[in-house]
């Protein structure tokens, strides 16, 4: 199974961690299977930019990018070249390197 590190995020995971994630699994599902609670306002639908990460190694071992993630990406606080939706980004057999962005551009957080 490819690992997942996450490199640390002052909220969400501040030592940073490394994950088993399947093939197939989204980026946001297996941060979220492993306690990493990762904002996916949209509940992982493709329709809000919460779920913004940047894959810092393995981008290109990832599943194509939609024109609906595209546009929508446009809109996420601290956009990079590899910038993904979490929810979009399906795991596949290389290990990644990933970093949460400090901030969303979500301004109602749930049960916060």
């Amino acid at each position: 199974m490819p690992a997942i590190k996450i490199l640390p995020h002052h909220e969400l995971c501040p030592e940073g961690t490394t994950i088993q994630a399947a093939p197939g699994t989204s980026i946001c599902e297996a941060l979220l299977e492993n306690g990493i609670a990762i904002e996916h306002a949209c509940d992982m639908s493709c329709a809000c930019t919460t779920c913004h990460v940047v894959v810092r190694e393995g981008f290109r071992s990832l599943n194509e990018m939609e024109e609906t993630e595209e546009d929508l990406l446009d809109r996420a606080w601290g956009l990079e070249p590899n910038s993904r939706l979490g929810c979009q980004a399906i795991v596949a057999r290389q290990d990644l390197v990933v970093e949460i962005p400090k901030y969303t551009i979500n301004h109602a957080r749930e049960n916060h």
